[in-house]
């Protein structure tokens, strides 16, 4: 007669177990000394558009260098550098300049902080209100800057090239008495600040500072002078609303009789086209498809100005453009509000 017998689960083959994969032990990881410039004298460094790809980079201990980051990055820290000329490109994150003295910088980023540094300029692009700390003799300008990839760049950092707070500035240690920041004067020569790469590793960017060409609209970083007309520009998105919007700056800008105040891009619905604007269904309507752009100008005439320049240009745009009387200064308030309210939540 015959046995049975049962395999107790003991007994059961057991399965090759997948062996783990940490972050370090992968070949493609990242190589930390591909993101980072540091000790370096007299040089000229830095990175062309494609090689940071909205990493995180370290700029450390550097002096008499010219340093180029061509590239969307995720945060970037600049420590210990002195006499130094630095281009960092859109950041999603923060830009922090820690114990940094007698540099200039063109720097666009979602947050901009400084600890420790004194005597720098930087001609900045900031989307929240840049802060100083413990930070002496800093100047500020309205970011200047174009090469083909930066506005895609701007746009993978998360960034409107609108949205720029450049001048409202935050001092975490004010001195009773004394400025620690000011404006830097809206005629100033970038070659006087950061000059275009001559170097060979830097030939192919196709760069340009003329102030025409930025993709960052020129903004005058503090508010109208009372004796000046205001006129508020409003572009509802639709196909050809980015392109319009750059060809209308360009157009008041050579015309030179308006000064770009501020600009802004945010999203609005119907309901607020009826409390900020005028009760119209068009606006009404227009402002469900994107966010719209905002321009504030200010000159002798700057609505006349203004309705000159953008009238060949609307075609079937909707395009909201304020009044010369009490009632456009009410537009105007309101809106400001609105920004201000939007800002602060």
């Amino acid at each position: 007669m015959g046995c049975l017998f049962s395999r107790s689960s003991n007994d059961a083959p057991k399965e090759e177990e997948t062996p783990k994969v940490f972050s370090w032990d992968k070949k493609d990881r990242p190589d930390p000394k591909d993101f980072t410039i540091e000790k370096l004298n007299g040089e000229t460094a830095g990175r062309i558009p494609g090689k940071i790809n909205g990493q995180q980079f370290i700029i450390n201990q550097c002096e008499d260098c010219n340093i180029y980051i061509f590239d969307h990055n995720a945060t970037i820290t600049v420590d210990n550098c002195t006499n130094c000329r630095i281009f960092i490109g859109p950041s999603k994150g923060s830009i922090f300049l820690r114990n940094c003295k007698d540099c200039k910088c063109v720097i666009a980023c979602q947050q901009f902080r400084t600890r420790d540094c004194r005597n720098m300029d930087v001609l900045l692009h900031c989307d929240s209100q840049p802060i100083i700390e413990a930070t002496t003799k800093i100047r500020f300008g309205c970011f200047r800057y174009y090469y083909p990839e930066l506005l895609d760049q701007f746009k993978s950092a998360g960034l409107s090239v609108y949205n720029n707070t450049w001048s409202n500035i935050h001092d975490f240690s004010p001195v009773p008495g004394e400025d620690n920041w000011t404006l830097i004067s809206q005629d100033f020569k970038m070659e006087d600040y950061v000059p275009a790469p001559s170097s060979e590793e830097f030939s192919s960017m196709k760069i340009s500072t003329a102030p025409d060409d930025s993709v960052v609209p020129f903004t005058q970083g503090n508010k109208r002078r009372k004796a000046e007309q205001a006129c508020l520009v409003v572009f509802f998105k639709d196909d050809g609303s980015e392109e319009r919007i750059r060809n209308f700056v360009k157009g008041i800008t050579k015309e030179g009789s308006c000064t770009l105040v501020q600009s802004k891009e945010i999203e609005i619905d119907g309901d607020d086209t009826t409390r900020l604007f005028v009760e119209d269904q068009q606006l009404a309507d227009a402002a469900g498809k994107g966010p719209v752009v905002s321009l504030e100008y200010s000159g002798a005439n700057a609505v006349q100005v203004c309705q000159d320049v953008l009238q060949p240009l609307i075609g079937e745009s909707v395009v909201f453009v304020s009044t010369a009387d009490e009632a456009g200064n009410k537009v105007m308030e309101n809106w400001n509000n609105h920004l201000e309210c939007q800002m602060g939540m």
